[in-house]
């Protein structure tokens, strides 16, 4: 099979093009930017372009598919040649369903959480030597790639975003996967560029349910009001289970699951509810409640989901994926919690449309009251890239209700300010989708004043 990847360079399509060299498909692929650590995993695989940019005289008859990224536009060159010569173009979730039909796909969906259920999965099933193809949307300690479709496996563990597909394909991509197992871990409007309303994007979880198979399973989170009301409206006649934080206790940082007193390395009220939705999948697909248990005690999180960069005395330094205004409110809580006697910063970082968006920026509101200096930054590059217009700090305490918010627009400037506070019996949360300017994360983490 030879197969062309337009914009090969994103997270899930250079995983995708890695996976399909490894099962023995010739791999072709072009963009116009490539970062790492893309370049160098796509360089180490021999599937690297020679050089960036659309050469429209690469997309040649013989190709048995194309497969299309979101980064492309719908006018690229290439895209129009492989148009012109009849070539099946597909997205990236189309693409993994026509290497999975015949395979159990268990798809997991919701605003928040989808990353980490998965990844949990794909622990214990590791842990116990399963043969199994996935898709997540995190590196993982113990896989090489975020991508594996084999002949054999007879599953596939997706995590499966409600953002659109490709350029040309609409749809969201969890419409696409036809679950046989399904999740939905919690909806909190989010994408307001593609879903203008709350309404708009409830619905396209609904329509998510209706795409489950007709003997199909869903597990959702019924503490999620929207989601109940959703779920228990829907007419798709398949079985629904709710589920809810299991039985735990705190003790001295660290989370136990009850009532057999496990150790768990993650903590805080969503991770718990992630851990529920991740057992009821694992005994669906033959894993005892005993034997998930056992597994997940090793389970670390996944790649900057309340990712520990550095601990000191009583100092931790977290860095975190949280960037829309559920996740951020839960990740604090988390750490709240987990640490009572402690202090907290917290710095998120804005910039996607979303948050940068002055409407849905009120979303935000009383989202980090519980942080003892709660801090946002917003790249003023980000602002002139996106051609919006800068907030000044009144507007973000505004949005946030938080006169005790402070605002930053410059890298250098924050990291200054960190430099200069103390961090004695104080955690640290740094949160974001982005790269907070380059900082080196890691390496302010070290050399705080602890």
């Amino acid at each position: 099979m030879r197969i062309h990847f337009i914009a090969i360079g994103g997270s899930a399509m250079h995983n995708l093009a890695i996976a399909l060299h490894q099962k023995g498909f010739i791999v072709s692929g072009s963009d116009d930017l490539i970062f790492e650590p893309s370049a160098s995993r796509l360089s180490r695989h021999g599937i690297l372009p020679e050089k960036l940019g659309w050469h429209e005289e690469s997309i040649t008859a013989d190709l048995d598919a194309v497969i299309l990224g979101m980064h492309a536009l719908i006018d690229n060159p290439e895209l129009l040649r492989a148009q012109e010569l009849g070539l099946k173009v597909y997205s990236y979730p189309e693409y993994i369903y026509e290497q999975t039909k015949d395979k159990l796909r268990v798809v997991i969906g919701g605003s928040h959480g989808k990353t980490t259920i998965t990844s949990m999965i794909l622990h214990v099933l590791n842990y116990y030597k399963k043969d199994f193809d996935y898709l997540v949307g995190a590196q993982l300690e113990g896989f090489d790639t975020m991508v594996r479709l084999t002949e054999a496996a007879p599953i596939i563990i997706i995590e499966g975003d409600e953002y659109l597909a490709s350029p040309i394909d609409r749809r969201p991509k969890f419409h696409i996967y036809k679950a046989n197992i399904a999740v939905i871990s919690g909806v909190a409007w989010d994408h307001v560029n593609v879903f203008p309303t709350f309404e708009n994007y409830l619905h396209q979880f609904e329509l998510f349910i209706d795409t489950i198979m007709p003997d199909g399973k869903l597990f959702y989170a019924s503490t999620d009001k929207d989601l109940h009301t959703l779920v228990e409206s829907n007419r798709k006649e398949i079985v629904k289970t709710g589920y809810e934080i299991p039985a735990h206790r705190v003790s001295n940082g660290i989370t136990y699951l009850l009532p057999e007193n496990l150790p768990l390395k993650v903590f805080g009220d969503h991770n718990l509810m992630n851990l529920s939705a991740a057992k009821l999948v694992c005994k669906e697909i033959g894993i005892s409640e005993n034997d998930f248990n056992l597994a997940i005690t090793s389970f670390k999180g996944a790649s900057k989901r309340l990712e520990l960069l550095n601990a000191e005395k009583n100092t931790n330094v977290y860095k975190d994926f949280a960037h829309s205004p559920s996740k951020l409110k839960a990740t604090i809580e988390a750490v709240k919690s987990q640490f009572e006697e402690r202090k907290l910063v917290a710095c998120i970082e804005l910039h996607t449309f979303s948050s940068l968006n002055k409407n849905f920026l009120l979303q935000y509101a009383d989202t980090m009251i519980r942080a003892e200096n709660p801090i946002v930054y917003i790249d003023i590059k980000t602002f002139q890239q996106k051609k919006i217009k800068p907030f000044t700090e009144i507007d973000v305490q505004t949005a946030f209700n938080n006169d005790k918010l402070t605002f930053f627009d410059n890298a250098s400037t924050l990291e200054q300010y960190l430099r200069g506070l103390d961090f004695r019996q104080t955690n640290l949360l740094l949160m974001s989708s982005g790269n907070f300017g380059g900082m080196d994360l890691a390496k302010l983490a070290r050399e705080l004043n602890t």
